[in-house]
């Protein structure tokens, strides 16, 4: 599976048109055809020279050199392209702040994502899942998409803000959320700031749904300053501000900051994960029958999950790990140098960007052969081996590595057995596969099924030890089937 080293190269990538380069550089081609332009780089070297606008920036195309920069968040940096444009969203929260106060940051709000705290994500899972899927009727069309969004959205809102989100503002949160990831990833790739001040419709919508963001997040934190007091991550917040804990005193920015991360981070790439999970199921009917067997099998009756049944939905897990490394919503990051460095043989001057793709390692037959095949037995114990495992970062790693990562996993295992075990979801007849849209997260966008009943065996429920019906037996590959590094 390995493959040897090559002799490092450093080079322009084709694709620029004379006319507009250096003005826009790569970044045409990058957002028109951004995979089969990510997918064309490793030919041309280990680390690849690309131009974004006017600034060059380095991409990094091996598992090696992108844990060099994941490794040493010293010298690498969150920053670039991507950070500044996140940054104007986000503020100084957890995804966008600079190494010096990142620690104090992550200490304080990991406890809330804890892996210990399955349990009560189960419960709050479950009862989302099932509310999202309770409507759909036999043969009636499901806007995929936008029902995943709404679920981790109020999953992810009742996290943060317990009950401060109704229904209406749920649903435009989403929509809000949608038209800023779809604005953000143009912004990065063509970073010409003169062309997103023109007064026009898409640059509009994108200012108005980034201020409806920010005072939604507003309204809910006066409300809970005036109100009473919750177990939840906003009471976490201004507990610590009143009691001025950590090294860096927590302020009303901060709190702000912090939940507009989490929100925009937490509901997003879960949403897409599901989304595309049900796609690739309905394309891959041999995955989707396991599924359904092991979901019938471990919750009979149509039962829902509890924390103990995380263990047993094996097979379940396996779909979401290589839904992950098929189509993960983390696709593309960027780091800055903070001093003058070498990687791949490369001096790099300090404020330098690389660039790291998901995407491009989880794509390339080196590491993954046959890599657009959809085979959730990838993940079955025994079966990847250390090279795959450290060409999988759907999570990023080392210390600036996804808070919400077992959260995600938990999230997006439990909302697929809930549903798969109580309806199948067709692609429309005569639907085409289409490449995903780019934005600053990868997914199915607009993704719309039809809706089917399950139609069950006898229910006879499973020995707690017992494998189920016709699904191999994947109980040893535990809870961590994700090879993160």
């Amino acid at each position: 599976m390995d493959r040897a080293a090559p002799e490092a190269k450093h080079t322009w990538t084709a694709g620029t048109a004379p006319g507009i380069f250096p003005l826009l550089g790569h970044g045409i081609a990058f957002y028109r055809r951004p995979l089969a332009f990510l997918n064309s780089l490793p030919a041309h070297g280990d680390l690849v020279e690309i131009r974004l606008g006017p600034q060059r920036a380095w991409m990094a195309c091996r598992p090696e050199l992108t844990h060099e920069v994941l490794m040493d968040p010293e010298t690498f940096d969150k920053g670039g392209p991507l950070y500044d444009r996140l940054g104007k969203l986000m503020g100084d929260g957890l995804v966008t702040c600079r190494r010096p106060a990142h620690r104090d940051k992550r200490r304080l709000l990991q406890p809330a994502f804890r892996p210990s705290r399955a349990a009560a994500w189960t419960d709050l899972v479950t009862e989302e899942a099932e509310a999202v899927c309770e409507d759909w009727r036999p043969g009636a069309s499901v806007p995929v998409t936008a029902a995943m969004t709404t679920l981790t959205t109020r999953v992810i809102s009742r996290v943060l803000l317990s009950d401060s989100l109704d229904d209406r503002t749920t649903a435009e949160v989403r929509d809000c959320l949608a038209e800023v990831v779809r604005g953000l990833f143009l912004r990065t790739v063509v970073p010409v700031d003169v062309l997103f001040r023109l007064p026009t419709p898409a640059n509009r919508r994108y200012r108005h749904a980034l201020s409806r963001l920010h005072a939604i997040i507003d309204t809910a934190i006066a409300g809970r300053r005036h109100g009473a007091g919750h177990d939840d991550v906003l009471g976490t917040l201004l507990v610590a501000a009143r009691d001025g804990r950590g090294a860096t005193a927590v302020t009303d920015q901060d709190i702000h900051d912090h939940l507009i991360t989490l929100l925009l981070t937490g509901a997003e790439t879960s949403a897409l994960a599901l989304a595309a999970a049900f796609g690739l199921l309905a394309r891959n009917p041999e995955a989707e029958r396991l599924l359904h067997a092991e979901v019938d099998a471990v919750l009979p009756d149509g039962r829902r999950p509890g924390p103990d049944d995380l263990p047993r939905l094996v097979h379940t897990r396996c779909v979401v790990s290589e839904t992950l490394r098929h189509s993960s919503p983390g696709w593309l990051f960027t780091r800055v140098t903070t001093r003058e460095t070498e990687l791949a043989g490369l001096r790099l001057p300090e404020g330098a960007t690389v660039l790291y793709s998901p995407y491009l390692l989880h794509h390339d037959p080196a590491w993954f052969p046959d890599p657009e095949r959809f085979d959730p037995g990838r993940w079955l114990p025994g079966r990847t081996t250390a090279a795959q495992r450290r060409a999988t970062v759907p999570f990023s790693a080392g210390s600036r590595k996804c808070l919400g990562d077992e959260f995600a996993m938990v999230e997006i295992t439990l909302a697929l057995a809930t549903i798969a075990g109580r309806r199948r979801l067709r692609h429309l007849p005569g639907a085409a596969e289409r490449a995903p849209r780019p934005a600053i997260t990868l997914g199915p966008r607009h993704l719309v099924m039809t809706c089917e009943s399950r139609s069950r065996g006898p229910s006879v429920a499973q020995p707690r030890t017992a494998a189920a019906p016709d699904v191999p037996d994947y109980r040893t590959a535990g809870d961590h089937v994700v090879g993160n590094p």
